[in-house]
């Protein structure tokens, strides 16, 4: 029986530890493959690793994330200390309520916090970039000092420190050297929380941050919107660091005692200074960048290197930012964080030239405005294109697996999403706007309905499709799941779909004929923009030939400037339907911006229809 137990139970620890480290052992393995896939190892090679070095985004997102971790833990560790220090001599009630009111960040989600302290810091005035990113980690980390050192100040008996100063120490130096050492372990523990907390975070660095400031965190959430296993790479060197500085720490007792160790607090001191030189040089070059312009940007949509190539060209810097979705991008503006050009889709745009918020285009600047594609143009959310210039554009449609799906299906349209036959077998967009507008056009109804009756004709559509198919929800994983053939159908945007069919010939790409969602995105100038010269210049450059045949290369989503959309038909997407959206189809339509009572409307019925799913 005791040699059955002892076998129960290292399979339960190695289950345990196979639960925690396989997702880690994956990732450092697929940081070595030669292709692009994140789930199909195709041979062992270092190309990311060579990508990661070479990119000087990460480089300097692997600066900020370690100077503001190592700051942000020095200093709430102090902040922390000298709190519960305090807090130990102060009355019990008004110790009790600050205990209390301590404990507020640390159990209020992170998106709370972080829309605080982004709206505090617009109030104020104040330049979001590096300073802002610091004040907000010391924000969130001295709580977790303070809950950290108070439990061991609260076992220190007073009566040493006094017994310190009866015997001649001043104040300071009871402190310093009688009960800092006593509660050291609370301290330590506080240290390892404060970095923690620090270098993990992501929420409220992104709503933080500004002018082209970015953590690790940041970047690689920029990465996942596209398949980029540069991100495997980083994540392993991470491992790499931590594993190291986990055996320094277990292998430092044993150094205490020689005489390196003397000189560790001198080493310690001399990097510290070199630390803080080095942030004060980053942060005033951050702040007071002269001839420089704000562009935001949806993630990964964008070939970086033709950034340098303008900052080359015209002698600017280019603070260049990313927002994960239009409605994210616009809670940031709305905060009064300011840019000079934004990259939106059209019903945003729509909103933002009723809103004011940008300010015409001087079409006489634009020397490639000629290149433009007609047919792209015009449209119905901004007329003339008085307030935008076309950016990329594309569909909506159904990726499907033509050795799974009997091509006599298609001719269902919409419908094919609720063909039994697949069951199980889906991707549905993980968005709500999306999937109502595949219903509603499946029911043979306008996109942009905001009548409640039809609304809730579309929610019972996506009800019995949950009830019948069973879907999959998924965000921009469905690219690297469609490559590696894991489900038959798939809701894809048409510039995905030319990627993924381009890795997996076994997939084509199709409209339905009851119409589907054209989309639009946009680059415009904000009314704020006072560098307009420049943002025309900006513009103008995307709109040569050569640079957008680049920038459509490197994306993959259909150029709007006719030479590059034509190239890419003979070369790189010959024969890939995707890259060419159907135009000319009555039934196609482009969002409109939605009234506030009808999102709230629809967000409520797309939450019951998610959590449908998941019973």
């Amino acid at each position: 029986m005791k040699r059955i137990s002892k076998l129960s139970s290292g399979l339960y620890i190695f289950l345990c530890f196979a639960f925690f480290y396989l997702p880690i052992l994956v990732t450092v393995i697929f940081s070595f493959n030669s292709s692009k896939s994140l789930t199909h190892f195709t041979g062992f090679s270092m190309r990311w690793y060579g990508e990661l070095i070479q990119s000087s985004e990460i480089m300097s997102a692997v600066y900020v994330s370690l100077t503001i971790a190592v700051l942000a833990t020095i200093i709430s560790t102090a902040l922390g200390t000298f709190t519960a220090i305090g807090l130990s001599k102060c009355r019990k009630v008004l110790r009790e309520w600050t205990l209390n009111i301590n404990n507020i960040p640390m159990m209020i989600p992170d998106i709370v916090m972080a829309v605080g302290l982004m709206i505090l810091f617009s109030a104020a005035s104040i330049n979001k970039g590096y300073m802002t990113m610091l004040l907000a980690h010391i924000c969130f980390c001295t709580p977790y000092v303070i809950t950290s050192v108070y439990p061991k100040v609260r076992e220190l008996d007073i009566n040493i420190a006094n017994a310190a100063m009866d015997l001649g120490a001043t104040p300071w130096q009871a402190l310093w050297k009688v009960i800092i050492p006593m509660i050291k372990p609370g301290i330590y523990a506080g240290v390892l929380l404060a970095f923690t907390m620090s270098i993990d975070d992501f929420v409220i660095s992104y709503f933080v941050s500004g002018n082209g400031v970015k953590n690790i965190s940041i970047v690689v959430y920029n990465m996942t919107k596209r398949t980029n296993p540069t991100m495997n790479a980083l994540s392993t060197l991470l491992i790499g660091a931590i594993i190291l500085i986990t055996v320094i720490v277990n292998l430092a007792p044993r150094f205490k005692k020689t005489r390196f160790s003397k000189h560790l607090s001198k080493i310690a001191g001399v990097l510290g200074i070199i630390l803080l030189i080095s942030v004060l040089i980053f942060s005033y070059n951050t702040a007071n960048l002269q001839n420089t312009l704000k562009v935001y940007n949806a993630g990964e949509y964008i070939e970086e290197a033709l950034i340098d190539k303008f900052e080359e060209e015209t002698g600017c810097k280019v603070i260049y930012e990313t927002f994960d979705s239009n409605e994210s991008m616009y809670t940031k503006i709305n905060s009064g964080e300011e840019y000079d050009i934004i990259i939106p889709s059209d019903y945003m745009i729509e909103r933002l030239i009723k809103e004011e918020r940008i300010q015409p285009i001087d079409w006489e600047r634009l020397e490639n405005a000629s290149n433009l594609m007609e047919s792209i143009l015009d449209k119905e959310y901004d007329p003339g294109n008085k307030y935008s210039v076309p950016y990329f554009w594309g569909s909506v449609g159904i990726l499907y697996d033509k050795t799974k799906v009997d091509k006599a299906d298609l001719k269902d349209g919409w419908d094919l999403l609720m063909n039994p036959k697949y069951k199980g077998n889906l991707y549905m967009y993980d968005s709500e706007r999306d999937s109502f507008m595949i219903a509603m056009k499946a029911l043979g109804l306008s996109l942009n309905t905001d009548k409640p009756e039809e609304i809730d004709r579309a929610y019972e559509w996506l009800l019995e499709q949950n009830r019948i198919m069973s879907p999959v929800y998924a965000g921009d994983d469905v690219i690297d799941n469609m490559i590696s053939g894991n489900k038959a159908l798939a809701v894809v945007y048409s510039g995905d779909a030319a990627y993924i069919i381009t890795e997996n010939p076994n997939l084509e790409y199709f409209e339905p004929h009851q119409g589907t969602n054209l989309w639009y995105d946009g680059m415009v100038i904000t009314k704020n923009c006072k560098k307009t010269d420049l943002a025309h210049k900006f513009i103008d450059f995307f709109l040569d030939e050569k640079n957008a045949l680049t920038n459509t290369q490197a994306v993959g989503y259909s150029s709007c400037i006719t030479s590059a959309y034509e190239e890419m038909q003979k070369t790189d997407y010959e024969g890939v339907s995707a890259y060419t959206p159907r135009q000319g189809n009555e039934k196609d339509e482009v969002f409109k911006y939605q009234s506030q009572k009808t999102k709230e409307y629809c967000a409520t019925l797309w939450t019951k229809i998610k959590a449908e799913g998941v019973r």
